[in-house]
């Protein structure tokens, strides 16, 4: 598992830690599961289609955690196998919503961004925080969005407004939690060429006459460009998961990193 993994990674880290991965099948969230287990992590995920063939963690549930059943689901599953986590990434998210600016988005594709970039992360966060809380002892992760300070109104601003009510959600959950032993911080990345990202370049370079390189360019301009010249990767940003996540960020709560190759103008 470790001899495709971009970076030098301890197996003892997350020895003994119990962890959720939401939406950890694809992309970034399949980045996360790989890293933490590596690190000795016995590591759960969720996705609503059939796990993909080579992927193993310690424990997978097939359900649409976007319903209250589905996450209930997934919490009657970690409780009776694991009686609890350790850590805790709300990794899931995403848009279905049609082109077309706010015209478009009706009560349902509201609802449906706010049921899986939001209160997905709020069911699950008000079912397992109260074992840390007992126990004094947990990290909750979740995973935003550059979208929520630089929304993109075509097609994802149900999504973008879902993810800026999860990032100040998680601020006052900081607050009210991280006296009891339990920390949270928010992760929000810019432009991460997943699979799925570049299919999406794939797909424009065919539409467009161009080659590969000048559409991944095109994505990287119509999102305010990106510094550094290039798009992230998934284990960059589950590199970052993991640092939070250990015992190397103890005194790191309420906060929201950003990995986005400086899209984000620092202030």
């Amino acid at each position: 598992m470790a001899t495709d993994y971009l970076f030098s990674v301890d197996g003892n880290e997350f020895k003994g830690k119990r962890v959720l991965v939401t939406g950890g099948t694809k992309g970034m969230g399949e980045a996360m599961v790989r890293r933490l287990t590596m690190g000795g992590a016995s590591v759960a995920t969720t996705a609503r289609s059939p796990l993909p063939d080579g992927q193993q963690p310690a424990l997978f549930i097939q359900t649409d955690i976007g319903t209250a059943h589905g996450v209930q689901e997934v919490v009657d599953t970690l409780l009776k196998r694991w009686g609890g986590i350790d850590i805790l990434v709300n990794c899931v998210g995403g848009s279905s919503a049609p082109n077309g600016g706010f015209r478009v988005l009706t009560d349902e594709e509201w609802q449906k961004a706010l049921n899986v970039n939001l209160m997905a992360a709020v069911r699950f966060d008000r079912s397992l925080l109260p074992g840390m809380l007992d126990r004094r002892s947990g990290v909750i992760l979740h995973i935003a969005s550059i979208q929520h300070r630089l929304p993109l109104y075509d097609s994802t601003l149900a999504y973008a407004a879902a993810k800026a009510a999860l990032t100040t959600y998680s601020k006052g959950l900081a607050n009210e939690v991280g006296p009891r032993g339990v920390r949270v911080n928010v992760i929000s990345p810019g432009f991460i060429e997943t699979s799925g990202a570049h299919g999406m370049i794939v797909q424009l370079a065919k539409s467009n006459g161009v080659d590969e390189s000048a559409a991944r360019q095109q994505i990287m301009d119509m999102i305010g460009g990106i510094p550094v010249g290039r798009p992230g990767s998934p284990e960059e940003v589950a590199e970052l998961v993991a640092f939070l996540a250990s015992d190397r960020a103890a005194s790191i709560h309420g906060s929201d990193y950003t990995i986005d190759g400086g899209t984000i103008p620092t202030t």
